[in-house]
This record gives structure tokens, C-alpha cells and sequence, in this order.
């Protein structure tokens, strides 16, 4: 993700990135993430789902099924 991040950065787009978190998270602090990430949706102009090896978990198909609903393009830096 970072690697993506990086890239559109230089390519001189705005990137409006998920947040990360290095340790185990609570459920409540979780909460705030999937609440975050679909507001993140809302100000993007089109998703990039960062899937190495094609695989997308329970959040992510929760996020692209609410930025496809949005009417935002989706697309993924792998397919599987």
C-alpha cells in the first residue's frame, strides 16, 4: 500500500489512504476505521484496492461494494 501510495503521490495525485495500524486494534477503535475508511470514500474521486495475490478481505468487499454503490470506479492493483 505504501509502494501505491508512493507512486500515485509522484504521479501527482491527491491519495486519501486507509488507515494503518501496526499492533492489535479493539473492536471499538475498529469501529472508527471502517466508519473513517467509507468517509474517505465519500471525498475520493475513484477507489484503488491495493489485493497482492488477489486476495480482498471482509472490510475491503465492504468498502468496494460502498464505493461501487457511490458510483465511484474501482479498480485493483491485482486480479484474481
Amino acid at each position: 500500500m505504501r509502494a501505491a501510495n508512493s507512486d500515485l503521490t509522484f504521479a501527482g495525485v491527491i491519495v486519501v489512504a486507509p488507515g494503518e495500524a501496526d499492533e492489535v486494534i479493539s473492536d471499538e477503535q475498529k469501529a472508527v476505521l471502517d466508519a473513517l475508511h467509507l468517509r474517505k470514500i465519500d471525498l475520493s474521486d475513484r477507489v484503488l484496492v491495493v489485493n497482492p495475490g488477489g486476495y480482498i478481505g471482509e472490510s475491503t468487499s465492504r468498502e468496494i461494494a460502498y464505493a461501487q454503490a457511490a458510483g465511484k470506479p474501482v479498480s485493483f492493483t491485482h486480479h484474481a
